[in-house]
This record gives C-alpha cells, structure tokens and sequence, in this order.
C-alpha cells in the first residue's frame, strides 16, 4: 500500500509527475493530438479538428491556471516565462528555427515520443538530435554563442520597450474562442474535442504540484521542486543526460513526464494500433535526413525560445507571459510558411486523415 508519509514532497511529485505523463501520452495517442498536425491537417486537406483540439486545449489551460492563481496563493511571476529580462529577438529567432524543424521533421518535440512509442524509428533520431542539440545550447559546444546572443546587450536594450508582463486574459480568451469558432462552426463537435480539455487541465494540475504542493520545499531541508508544468525540448535533454549518466537525485519533474509519455503512448497503441503501422503516404522524402535536421533545429530553437509547442504553446500560455504570445506565434508563422513550402515542393506527407465525426458520415 502507497503511504505518502514515506516518501519525501519531491519523490511523490516525481511520481504524480511520471501519472501525468503516462496521461498525457495516452490523450496524446489515442487522438494524435499535434499542433505541428492541426498546421499540416489544414493545409493538406483543410480539416480543423485537430486545430480545435490545440485551441480548446490553450483556452482550458489559461481558465483553468487562472482559477488555480485565484484560488491559491502562487504567482506565475516566479516562473522562466514571466521573467523580467526577456530579449524577444532570441524569442523570435527560436520560435521560428522550431517551427521549421518541426514541419521538416514531422512533428514537435512531444509528438515524436509519441510517434517513437507507437513505432516511428525515425522519430528516435529526432529525439536524440533535440536532445543532443538543446543540451548543446546549454551546456556545450553551442552554450557560449547562445548566451552571447541572448545577453546581448542591444537587442536587450530594444526589447526592454515591451515588458513582458501578462496580457490581458479577457481580450486573449476572445482571440481565442474568435479561432475555435472559426475553427470548429458548431457547438455540437465539443465532445470530439475532449483531447484539449483533458491536457489542459494536465497543465493547470502541474502548477499546482509545483506551486502549491511543492511549496514546502522551498521551506524545509529537502530537494527544491521548480515551478512549472508540462515543457519537452529541456526534459527530453535531460532524460538523455539522466540515462546517459544515470543518477537517481537527477531525476526530476520534467523527467518523469518525458517517461510518463513514452509509457501510456507505448500502453495505449497496444490497445489501440490504429496508428502503429506507420505513414501510408507515398510521397519519398529522406526521412534519417529530415530527423536529424529537423531536430537540430528544434534543439536549438526549443532552448532560445524557452520552450515547445506545448512549452511555450499552452504552459507559457497558460500564465498570459507576453513573450509566450510571441514564442508560439513565431513558431505558428514559420510552422505554416515551411508547411506551405514543402507542400509545393509535394514534400508533406499525410500519414493519417483526421475530420469531424460528422464529416465521416457523410
């Protein structure tokens, strides 16, 4: 029998960390849930239902973290995406280096655990290239360039003129329900959207583990919990480093939510191997070369932008951070412009089709 009195506050967040990642996986294979995807989807073939699924998932994330704030006594200031010194140009840069690696690659950060625990070998190669070069980025080779462009002291200066503070929730939330209208054209495909719900309610749950649950470690003699919630560019490099140079004190919030994913993805396509057989499509692309460049890129861009399709798209979101905003809508643009370009080029593939339920039936 679990008994929590056992276990110090930052072993039982690791473990609820590793449930929210197997969770995650699970919603995340079962519906393919992808912002890289819901771009792709609408391109290809002008399905919104993934594109729902993203926008339903950032609107439950920012409502469901703003209660958590009014409701406990955290605030989201402390976190690395509220951070007063932010240069934008570094925001820019990396927003759009991991929009194009991801449509290169097929797929984000999150999306390749998935795709790699429902049998995409390719998306191994993207993992260890993200991992590789986000660990680069802070703590290797590439380390002193990347600092050197983010502490500079111009581009610090120029980005000082906008504060990143947090935008209004009011007028952000009408953005927001404007898209999923415009996306979704009727209340009656809200059931299909229960994917987004779900995973943004897992990034409010992560506040709260780290920011009220895990409070007391800030307090007593035990090992500090990070404020945060669910991020994948940063954890999947340390999940490397952790195997890599295995240490049991290393393993951590973000850690245990990269395993978590692997987990219930890998459970849920043996329950479901709808999409285990791999691409159907027959358009021959290098696929060893497009992972390897794809998540250099993503690598490099998932560390200057602070974050992730889902880092940056709905944990950055969640908290209004103005430099989340223009993290997400870097990579949104770059996504959809490199998407275009290789659809031109017949070089996108559409591995599954994905429409409304009562689309199929007619």
């Amino acid at each position: 029998m679990f008994n929590a009195e056992n276990y110090e506050i930052f072993e039982i967040v690791n473990i609820v960390a590793l449930f929210m990642g197997i969770t995650f996986g699970v919603i995340a294979q079962k519906t393919q849930f992808c912002f890289n995807g819901a771009i792709k989807d609408y391109i290809l073939i002008s399905s919104t239902k993934r594109g729902s699924s993203v926008i339903t998932a950032m609107i439950t994330a920012i409502i469901a973290t703003n209660m958590l704030t009014l409701s406990y006594d955290i605030y989201l200031t402390e976190t690395v995406w509220l951070r007063e010194e932010i240069n934008y140009f570094t925001i820019i840069i990396g927003g759009s280096l991991f929009g194009i690696g991801m449509m290169i690659a097929d797929g984000c950060s999150s999306r390749h655990l998935v795709k790699f625990a429902q049998g995409d070998i390719n998306s191994i190669v993207t993992l260890i290239f993200i991992a590789i070069f986000a660990y680069a980025s802070t703590k290797g080779i590439l380390n002193n360039l990347i600092y050197t462009l983010s502490t500079n002291e111009t581009l610090l200066s120029l980005s000082s003129y906008v504060e990143n503070g947090q935008a209004n929730i009011y007028m952000v939330l009408l953005f927001l329900f404007f898209v999923w209208f415009y996306l979704t054209k009727s209340f009656k495909r809200i059931s299909s959207l229960k994917d987004g719900i779900l995973i943004g309610l897992l990034v409010a749950f992560g506040w709260y583990l780290t920011g009220v649950y895990a409070a007391e470690t800030l307090e007593f003699d035990t090992r500090y919990v990070p404020f945060t919630s669910v991020t994948f560019v940063g954890p999947i490099s340390k999940t490397l480093d952790f195997i890599t140079h295995y240490k049991t004190n290393n393993l951590n919030f973000g850690i245990c939510i990269v395993l978590g994913v692997l987990i219930g993805a890998f459970s849920m396509s043996r329950i479901d191997p709808k999409y285990n057989l791999g691409c159907a499509s027959k358009i021959k692309v290098n696929k060893l070369k497009n992972s390897m460049i794809g998540g250099a890129l993503m690598g490099v861009g998932g560390v200057l932008s602070i974050g992730c399709t889902v880092g940056q798209g709905l944990t950055g979101f969640s908290t209004l951070a103005f430099a989340s905003i223009v993290a997400i809508s870097s990579i949104f643009v770059s996504g959809s412009l490199m998407g275009l370009y290789l659809n031109k080029k017949n070089k996108l593939p559409m591995c599954f089709i994905f429409e409304w339920n009562d689309e199929k039936k007619k």
